[in-house]
């Protein structure tokens, strides 16, 4: 490999050595080999990331065929698997068992090593990021050996651990009985949604918004746990709705604005009026994920609770304001907070707020000014997207437990073998 790039495309580097590990055995060779020779590691998940966090021009490591369940326990919930696992299939997995993940992001495509050392979450008021579900992880570190992380601050520091404390072979999750859940997609006008935004996320189990740019109203999605039988959209419905409307048409159409940018205004107008309404019942891990063909970029950050819906207000009211040439919808999120020492929702409830750009289109004023906004509320950037202008200073103020992360990743990389730009970026040296 001379060249990697992530998914959207926008983000590549060149490693001076690319190599792929199959089993714990072969992913400690490389690791202990990189570090004899002097060289950084870094491991790559699926390429979902949007933010520098892989790039490196020493060795990139691809954990992709290690992707086994090693261990279910039924009866506890505990399941131990191989950390290049996709959720997609760690789901299916994890269905024949009667066993689900309690929350989910939308897109299930990530490793769990990778959605896991981002901080990815779902959405959700009672219930915290994806990595709260972690009770153990093995790691590889700089001397080509393996420690189990179990308990204590080095489990607080692994659970979402920015790839910067070693290469993770295993992963052990909490899960909970399948469950199934009622989705329900209706649009409402958006100053409805931001008033009432306490009330819906308190009032169901999963709570997600997404507004367009120029537009009076929003797609509110809601998911609620239900003893019905699943009874899932039919095969007709998906392939009209989300392939050839929800992604050709809507793709063909964002380049047509892409190359008309006069157009978006009465574009996102028309796409707000248009989402897809309706709700279907079907198992937990199918109602959350949605296929994502459409690249773009995009920016998230974690605020706290309360600014959620005043900070998405201001977003919108800046796009107006600067005229600013953006498509795509902001998407807003709840989740409860946790204890993980560099999760964004780390010690407090919190919004998700991102931002998107369509693949070709400039993001970076938008972005700028939107983090401008969200920092102002109290932000932190999800890990996995960009975030171009969050420094480790700016990191020391915002996680209270920060100097305690610095000093795990002091005993178990004190070389900084797992470091990269990024990192010494977001973390300093």
């Amino acid at each position: 490999m001379t060249e990697w790039r992530n998914w959207a495309g926008d983000q590549a580097c060149s490693p001076v050595v690319f190599h792929s590990a199959g089993t714990r055995e072969e992913l400690t060779d490389i690791v202990g080999t990189a570090a004899v020779d002097g060289r950084t590691v870094r491991v790559r998940g699926s390429g979902h990331s949007f933010s520098e966090a892989v790039l490196t021009d020493g060795v990139l490591v691809d954990i992709d065929r290690m992707d086994r369940v090693l261990d279910v326990d039924t009866e506890s919930g505990l399941v131990r698997v191989e950390a290049g696992i996709t959720l997609r299939e760690l789901n299916l997995r994890l269905d024949e068992q009667g066993l689900a993940l309690p929350n989910l992001g939308d897109i299930d495509r990530q490793t769990i090593a990778g959605a896991i050392a981002t901080g990815t979450h779902g959405t959700g008021a009672r219930l915290p990021n994806i990595s709260a579900q972690v009770q153990a992880v093995e790691l590889v570190t700089p001397e080509g050996t393996t420690v189990e992380i179990d308990e204590g601050d080095d489990l607080l520091a692994a659970r979402v651990n920015l790839g910067a404390l070693g290469a993770i072979a295993t992963v052990t999750l909490q899960a909970v009985p399948a469950f199934v859940l009622h989705r329900t997609d209706e649009v409402l006008p958006i100053d409805d949604v931001l008033g009432t935004f306490d009330q819906q996320a308190d009032g169901n189990d999963h709570f997600e918004f997404f507004v367009f740019p120029y537009a009076t109203t929003a797609l509110t999605i809601r998911r609620n746990h239900t003893n019905a039988p699943p009874q899932p959209r039919g095969r007709l419905h998906e392939v009209i709705n989300q392939d050839l409307v929800g992604n050709r048409l809507a793709d063909l159409l964002l380049r047509l604005v892409r190359a008309r940018p006069s157009l978006i205004p009465r574009f996102t107008s028309i796409a707000s009026r248009f989402m897809d309404e309706g709700d279907y019942v079907d198992k937990s891990f199918r109602v959350f994920s949605s296929p994502r063909e459409i690249r773009f970029t995009e920016m998230e950050y974690a605020v706290p609770r309360a600014d959620g819906p005043a900070a998405v207000r201001a977003i919108l009211d800046l796009i107006e304001r600067e005229r600013l040439e953006v498509p795509m919808p902001i998407e807003c999120r709840v989740v409860a907070g946790d204890e993980a020492m560099l999760s964004p929702a780390h010690g407090r409830d919190t919004v998700y707020v991102a931002v998107h750009q369509y693949r070709g289109m400039p993001h970076q004023p938008y972005f700028a000014a939107a983090e401008e906004i969200l920092q102002g509320s109290g932000g932190r950037p999800h890990w996995g997207k960009r975030h171009e202008h969050f420094s480790a200073e700016q990191a020391a103020e915002a996680y209270p437990r920060f100097t305690d992360f610095q000093a795990v990743r002091d005993r178990l990389d004190p070389d900084r073998v797992f470091s990269n730009d990024w990192s010494r970026r977001v973390l300093g040296d």
